[in-house]
């Protein structure tokens, strides 16, 4: 079984993330959703249920929109707070070890925008997640990024919607064949 970390402070206005959620839940039954901004809107996490569902799962899905070249608040706090010390890291803080994690993101910027003549800047962007993931003994399973989700952009919610429902499929085929 699965676990997906929802981190979406703006979920009900969202177009690909909620497609991307509707998607999986659709066709991954077992996948259990933990919205923790619906969860905790007053930032105030329940770390032992946070942990639990972490325990109960081999596979965590991190589904969020990158918000200010970073992760929500949200997510972080989540990160700050469930992963402790003799749990997540320490000598006997192995309870995550190799769990499988998959993150998937959404960008509202184009994939141009986010390279420059050094770098792409979403791999400096994940850099956080991913030494989080190894720290915790965990495997950093697959990335996938879907960009220009923003409707500011120009882009038609029906593309939005569509290019989210083939991300979901990317996500899915990788549960389903890891």
């Amino acid at each position: 079984m699965a676990l997906l970390i929802l981190a979406h402070p703006y979920y009900a206005q969202s177009i690909a993330n909620k497609t991307i959620v509707n998607e999986l839940v659709k066709t991954y039954p077992d996948l259990e959703v933990r919205d923790i901004f619906q969860l905790y809107p007053d930032y105030q996490i329940d770390v032992s249920a946070e942990q639990e569902a972490l325990l109960r799962h081999d596979t965590i899905i991190l589904q969020y929109p990158m918000f200010w070249f970073n992760m929500p608040a949200i997510l972080k706090l989540w990160f700050d707070e469930v992963f402790t010390y003799q749990f997540a890291y320490g000598s006997q803080g192995d309870k995550l070890k190799d769990k499988k994690v998959i993150i998937s993101m959404t960008v509202g910027q184009t994939e141009a925008n986010m390279v420059n003549d050094q770098e792409n800047l979403i791999d400096s962007f994940l850099k956080a997640v991913q030494y989080s993931i190894q720290y915790t003994q965990m495997q950093l399973s697959a990335t996938y990024l879907l960009y220009d989700v923003s409707p500011l952009s120009g882009n038609p919610e029906s593309k939005i919607k569509l290019e989210a429902v083939e991300h979901g499929h990317k996500v899915l085929k990788h549960l389903t064949e890891a």
